[in-house]
């Protein structure tokens, strides 16, 4: 849970902004964008088997170039 206390003499748009940038370092929105649709585990594996073979190929690509 994000918790933003204001500040003594801080705008409310001020605390606005800090609490946004918090939700977005703790993934929330992440989360939220992840939970608004349900996904089959099926897909969930065919997601996550995408993901690894993207990592491999990303690393054979860095190793390739030096």
């Amino acid at each position: 849970m994000v918790f933003v206390k204001i500040r003594d003499g801080e705008s409310i748009e001020e605390a606005l902004r800090r609490f946004k940038r918090e939700c977005e370092r703790n993934g929330i929105l992440k989360e939220i964008k992840r939970r608004e649709h349900y996904t089959s585990p099926s897909v969930k594996r065919k997601l996550k088997a995408a993901e690894t073979l993207r990592k491999i190929r990303r690393l054979k690509r860095r190793k390739s170039t030096r």
